[in-house]
């Protein structure tokens, strides 16, 4: 069956969802000779990168679902999984839904001691672990019935898995976690229809968009993005790479040149470390597509992988590859479900400031103040508040936290934006690292897009404000091209960037190191750790 007569089938088919795309595209007639997915790392036996047919897929996920179901899990029993390798993560993930079991997914790069107490709060009755984060979790009492060896529970014989569990629309399907940049990850749950609404509603009814026909993910295997990518390119009948690391840049770079994918999914901290790098050195030529989602993307970066790769352009000769690519940025969350937002850039696009874009027709969008509940003017920074079918139901065991983010109907998602009279969004902050100044605000994430607008020897930028004898300092962190000069003094470049009222209070600018960053476990600035480090330097200044 063609890729399109599977796709407005599955598009009619009301029951499918996040946690059966693989059991009802069998339904469906799909061909199991046709695409699966590919893996960076070996998987039961076939060896790294090499291609698993739908068949295959199926037969890898079905052993473990016999084997789960060989330990007695059944429906809404809650599981962890704790791995490194993408296979590990994505495979488990299908094996549990499979089952009607709850797969909690973890970030690989979650400490030992994060990952204990996430664990017992879950409240898992099994986990899924690798030697590596076994050892991180030595001497921990996580109070699990099973504990099992992710190389063990692929050997179970697939004939014996039960029939795949027939899912609901609210039937929860897995619980993903908050990158932690503020404070502990917090528990998200994901129901069958949430987290496939954006690819029910606008996805299947059109054609497959250009540049996701061969898709390389960048995007964490353990987040709710990841397993959009997974079930958006089942669906499409793409061919698709997950790799297990989002953090190494040349690695990214390495599977491109090796895999040739037309598109490229990723959160924006790996956008920045690639552009790092010397792209023109790189084969990047089969990228047509940059995808970003999550935190909205610096356009210095964009500008970067826009002027690389290629894309088909129709001329009177006929379809001809033209140099340069496209980059769809946008803002979501893991709570959000999927962006909120999009916004296409290429070479010769100019809206950049942060701009995330116009909403997706799913999307209801408000900006408030949320002291009177009013929608903010035109030109007026709000609360971004969200109603869409993509959201997800709340926390897992944390009903405080599901209603403290409601408000009016709407989901508060955290962000500080204002929108233009043409009806386009701007990202400015989230609201936990404004600064109120005395009737003006810093924002933070908007002051750093500035900086890097008017210095462009400098990579990335983190801007961190403390409170040091009563009033407002600012310390603004460089990171610099590979290139640039260290010792150049770039204070007045910096404070030219800012507002007026934020250069007031400028107290240093310094070049730092990576290593000097505090980042979460998808790679972003943990700003709330790096203002409680420049309190603590501050008190002894």
């Amino acid at each position: 069956m063609s890729g399109t007569n599977i796709r407005a089938r599955l598009a009619a088919d009301p029951q499918l969802g996040a946690g059966n795309v693989l059991s009802r595209l069998f339904e469906h007639g799909a061909d199991p000779a046709g695409p699966g997915a590919t893996f960076d790392v070996p998987v039961d036996g076939y060896p790294a990168w090499r291609d698993l047919t739908l068949g295959e897929l199926r037969e890898r996920v079905t052993a473990r679902a016999a084997w789960w179901h060989d330990q007695g899990i059944v429906p809404r029993d809650p599981v962890a999984v704790y791995v490194s390798g993408s296979a590990d993560c994505m495979l488990n993930f299908m094996a549990l839904t499979w089952l009607g079991a709850i797969p909690a997914l973890m970030n690989q790069y979650l400490p030992g001691d994060v990952a204990a107490d996430y664990i017992r709060r879950l409240r898992a009755v099994a986990l899924v672990t690798d030697p590596e984060h076994r050892g991180r979790l030595a001497g921990q009492d996580l109070g699990l019935a099973v504990h099992a060896d992710a190389a063990e529970v692929g050997t179970a014989d697939p004939l014996r898995a039960p029939a795949a569990y027939r899912h609901h629309a609210d039937d929860p399907i897995a619980i993903t976690h908050s990158s932690g940049t503020t404070r502990i990850p917090t528990a998200v749950v994901h129901s069958s229809a949430s987290l496939f609404a954006a690819t029910r509603l606008f996805r299947l009814s059109a054609p497959r968009a250009r540049g996701t026909e061969r898709i390389l993910s960048a995007l964490p295997a353990a987040h709710a993005a990841g397993i959009s990518a997974l079930n958006m390119a089942l669906c499409f009948r793409s061919d698709l790479l997950f790799l297990s690391t989002q953090n190494d840049a040349a690695a990214v770079l390495d599977g491109i040149e090796r895999w040739k994918p037309t598109g490229v999914f990723g959160f924006a901290a790996t956008w920045a470390q690639l552009a790092r790098h010397d792209l023109d050195a790189r084969d990047l030529d089969s990228v047509a597509l940059w995808f970003n989602t999550g935190d909205c993307a610096h356009e210095p970066h964009i500008r970067r992988l826009v002027a690389v790769g290629s894309h088909e352009t129709v001329t009177r000769e006929g379809v001809r590859r033209t140099p340069g690519s496209r980059f769809v940025d946008g803002l979501g969350s893991t709570e959000m479900g999927h962006s909120a937002f999009h916004i296409t850039h290429s070479a010769g696009t100019e809206r950049y400031g942060r701009c995330v874009g116009v909403p997706h027709g799913f999307a209801e969008v408000a900006l408030l103040d949320t002291a009177t509940g009013r929608e903010v003017p035109v030109g007026e920074v709000g609360h971004l508040g969200l109603k869409a079918p993509t959201l997800a139901p709340g926390y897992w065991n944390d009903s405080g936290a599901t209603y403290r983010a409601r408000f009016n109907g709407y989901y508060l998602t955290g962000d500080l934006m204002y929108r233009d009279e043409e009806g386009y969004y701007f990202h400015v902050d989230r609201a936990v690292d404004a600064v109120d100044l005395g009737g003006e605000w810093l924002y933070t994430a908007m002051s750093e897009e500035r900086v890097l607008a008017r210095c462009p020897d400098v990579h990335d930028c983190t801007v961190v404000s403390v409170q040091v004898h009563g009033r407002v300092v600012t310390d603004v962190l460089l990171a610099l091209y590979p290139q640039a000069d260290p010792a150049a003094d770039r204070t007045d470049a910096v404070r030219a960037a800012l507002t007026e009222a934020a250069a007031a209070t400028l107290r240093r600018v310094v070049v730092v190191s990576e290593a000097d960053l505090i980042l979460g476990p998808t790679g972003k600035v943990r700003k709330f750790l790096m203002r409680q480090r420049h309190r603590a330097q501050a008190a002894v200044v």
